[in-house]
């Protein structure tokens, strides 16, 4: 049986934008993978509200993505692949950071994943990074995510910059999905599904 590890934020945690409860497991994007991929794959969900790529948040504990990716990885191997999307939380204006820092610190995780993660037989897991969707409409939480809207734009842009440089598998959800106009930050159940359908088909594709 493939392993396959999601590595995510609040979209990955599957928060519920209109009652920002939980989604239930076959609702969440990982959810609808794991149904599409069949019994031949174990996918496990490694979501956490407010994670970052690799920075500290002064105001929520312990959201430090690059920090608890080595334990999550140990605790869980052997892994076939890992899916990364983290990126979102880095908007945030106490961080004051460029599309391209962004990319760089997610494309970085993402290939320190490769590095550390081995299959049953001893080979490296494949890694795929994938590009969060810009934000759209945002309601209260504006003023935390104050000029980001813009920024988000160009993170595809970027991550495929990064991806490339790094030799990493890359996907752009904002090809097929959009955060939902209710918050502008989270997906809703249409968005998960057709991401979830969406990088299943990845997923074989690297290791099908």
């Amino acid at each position: 049986m493939k392993r396959v590890l999601c590595y995510g934020d609040s979209n990955t945690w599957g928060y519920d934008p209109d009652t920002g409860a939980r989604f239930p497991p076959e609702v969440r994007w990982s959810g609808v993978l794991a149904a599409r991929l069949g019994s031949g794959y174990s996918v496990i969900e490694e979501g956490l509200n407010g994670r970052t790529t690799r920075w500290d948040d002064p105001i929520e504990q312990g959201r430090n993505g690059f920090t608890f990716l080595r334990p999550c990885i140990d605790s869980q191997m052997p892994l076939d692949l890992i899916v990364v999307m983290l990126g979102t939380n880095d908007l945030k204006r106490r961080f004051h950071l460029t599309a391209s820092d962004i990319a760089e610190s997610a494309s970085a995780l993402a290939e320190e994943a490769r590095r550390l993660a081995t299959t049953r037989d001893g080979a490296r897991a494949e890694v795929l990074l994938v590009a969060p969707p810009p934000l759209t409409r945002l309601t209260d939480l504006d003023q935390m995510f104050a000029g980001a809207r813009e920024t988000s734009r160009q993170l595809a842009h970027y991550f495929g910059v990064m991806a490339r440089r790094r030799g990493l598998p890359w996907f752009d959800a904002g090809s097929v999905i959009a955060c939902s106009d209710l918050d502008g930050i989270h997906f809703d159940a249409d968005a998960h599904r057709t991401l979830g359908g969406a990088l299943a088909d990845e997923v074989r594709r690297l290791i099908g």
